[in-house]
C-alpha cells in the first residue's frame, strides 16, 4: 500500500477521517496518538484494534504516541455509556496505568534513538497541577457549551430516553480529552489523534481547541467499532473479557477465541488483526471458501494473533494441547502441559478429588479411581467391565485392572487424566492432606 490511510482503508479500519489527513501524512514523518483508558491493569482484545493502528502508523514511518489516561481515567468517558461508572482510586489507577504501559511495549518500538520511536505519555503528568480557575480561563473559554452539548456522547445522555442524565464531571471529559490533544500538539507536534468511532466527538473537540486557541490545524481518524455477526459482543466469552494478559486469559483460551470465529467474522478479523498482505489474505479466503470445513482461515487467524500477543512458542504449545481432545496426544505431551492449559482444555469435564495419601504405598486401584472414590462410573462392576473392554486410559495410555495410580502418574503435580472410550474424560484432582 502507498500510504498508512490506504492500508487502513482496504483493511476496513477507517470509519471517519478529516479531509487532508492523508495528504498531511504524505509530507513526511508525522506524530499521532491514541489514548487508552486505564479501567483495568490489562488491555483486552477490544483495545487490540487501536494497538494495530499504532503499529501500522509506525510501520509507515510515522511516530506513534500512546497516551495512558491517568487523569481522564479518574472521570470516565461517557461515550457509548448509559450510566456513570464508578470512579477509581489513585492506587488502582496507577497500577492499571503501569500494566498498560508494560503491555504496549510489546507491540510498539520505543527505541528513543529512532526518529519514529514510540513514546508513552500519561495525561496525569500535565493535568495533575492544572488549577480549576486556570483551566476554566485558559481552555474552557475557547469552546461554547452549545458546541459541547451538540456531541452525540452528551445528547444521548441528556435526551428524552436518558434515565440518569449526566454529571458535570462527565460533561467535562471531552474538554479534558480535547486539552490532551492541544498539549500534545503544542509540546510534541502531534497532528493526528486516532481512536474508535465512538471517540469522534471527543477527538474533534481537540482539533477545534487547537484551531481556536493556537490557530493550528490538527486531524482526526477513527476506526469502526468491531462487532460480531451473531450479534454478541466482540471480545466477550461466557467467562468475561478476552484479555491480553496471559494471567487473565491463557494463551490456550486466547487461541480458541479466534479459532471459534464464524466464517464471516474471520474474513473481517484477518484483515484487522494481522499483518498478512492483501494477496495473502485474498488467497487464504479463497482457499477457505473452497473447503470451509477445514477452517484454514480461522486457524491462520488464531496463529497470527496469538503469536503477536503471546509468542510463536505459545502457538505451538496450544496447538499441541488442542490435539489432546482429538486423541492424538501421548502421555509425554500431556505431562508437558502447564496446569492452567490443562484445566482450560478440560474445562467442564467431571472432576473428583482424592487425597495424596490415597496414592501412597501401592497407590489407588484403577477401579476405585473410576468408581468407589470418585463416582465417575456407577460401580466397581461397571469399572471392571470397561477395563475388560480395553476402553480405559490413564493419561492417554490404555490400562488393565491391575493398574494402580501413584504419584508417578501425576500431571503438573496434582492431576490424573482418566478416559473411557474416545470422548469421556474425567479429571482426578489430587490434594495434599
Amino acid at each position: 500500500m502507498a500510504s498508512f490511510v490506504e492500508e487502513l482503508t482496504w483493511r476496513g479500519m477507517v470509519h471517519d477521517i478529516m479531509p487532508e489527513t492523508d495528504a498531511t501524512l504524505a509530507k513526511g514523518m508525522t506524530s499521532g496518538y491514541i489514548g487508552f483508558d486505564p479501567t483495568a491493569d490489562s488491555l483486552h482484545i477490544g483495545s487490540l484494534v487501536q494497538i494495530m493502528i499504532l503499529m501500522h502508523f509506525q510501520r509507515y514511518g510515522h511516530k506513534p504516541y500512546a497516551l495512558v489516561g491517568g487523569a481522564t481515567g479518574m472521570i470516565g468517558d461517557p461515550s457509548g455509556k448509559s450510566a456513570e461508572r464508578n470512579l477509581l482510586d489513585n492506587k488502582t489507577l496507577e497500577q492499571n496505568c503501569n500494566g498498560i504501559e508494560k503491555q504496549l511495549s510489546k507491540f510498539l518500538d520505543f527505541d528513543s534513538k529512532k526518529p519514529n520511536g514510540a513514546v508513552m505519555v500519561n495525561n496525569l503528568d500535565w493535568m495533575a497541577s492544572f488549577k480549576l480557575i486556570d483551566f476554566a480561563r485558559d481552555i474552557g473559554k475557547h469552546l461554547t457549551v452549545n458546541y459541547m452539548m451538540a456531541k452525540d456522547s452528551v445528547k444521548k445522555r441528556l435526551g428524552a430516553e436518558a434515565k440518569e442524565g449526566m454529571s458535570f464531571t462527565e460533561f467535562t471529559y471531552q474538554l479534558i480529552q480535547g486539552y490532551d490533544f492541544l498539549h500534545l500538539y503544542e509540546h510534541h507536534n502531534c497532528l493526528l489523534q486516532m481512536g474508535g468511532s465512538d471517540q469522534w466527538g471527543n477527538i474533534t473537540t481537540g482539533t477545534e481547541l487547537v484551531r481556536r486557541k493556537l490557530s493550528g490545524k490538527a486531524y482526526a481518524l477513527t476506526c469502526p467499532l468491531i462487532t460480531k455477526s451473531d450479534g454478541t459482543k466482540f471480545g466477550k466469552t461466557e467467562g468475561g473479557n478476552v484479555w491480553l494478559d496471559p494471567e487473565k486469559t491463557s494463551p490456550y483460551k486466547f487461541y480458541q477465541y479466534w479459532l471459534n470465529a464464524s466464517d464471516e467474522d474471520a474474513e473481517k478479523y484477518v484483515k484487522i488483526f494481522t499483518f498478512l498482505t492483501k494477496d495473502e489474505i485474498d488467497t487464504l479466503i479463497a482457499a477457505h471458501r473452497e473447503m470451509p470445513h477445514q477452517r484454514q482461515l480461522q486457524r491462520k487467524l488464531a496463529q497470527e494473533v496469538t503469536a503477536m500477543v503471546h509468542s510463536a512458542e505459545d502457538v505451538v504449545r496450544v496447538e499441541q494441547a488442542a490435539q489432546i481432545l482429538f486423541g492424538k496426544a501421548t502421555t509425554d505431551s500431556l505431562k508437558a502441559l502447564d496446569a492452567q492449559t490443562l484445566l482450560d482444555i478440560f474445562e467442564g469435564v467431571p472432576q473428583a478429588e482424592v487425597t495424596a495419601e490415597k496414592l501412597a504405598a501401592d497407590g489407588l486401584s484403577i477401579t476405585d479411581a473410576l468408581a468407589a472414590e470418585t463416582g465417575f462410573l456407577k460401580s466397581n462392576g461397571e469399572a471392571r467391565r470397561a477395563l475388560k473392554e480395553n476402553s480405559i486410559s490413564v493419561n492417554k495410555e490404555k490400562v488393565t485392572e491391575a493398574k494402580h495410580i501413584t504419584s508417578s502418574d501425576l500431571i503438573c503435580g496434582n492431576y490424573v487424566l482418566l478416559q473411557r472410550g474416545k470422548k469421556n474424560y474425567f479429571l482426578l484432582v489430587v490434594k495434599s492432606s
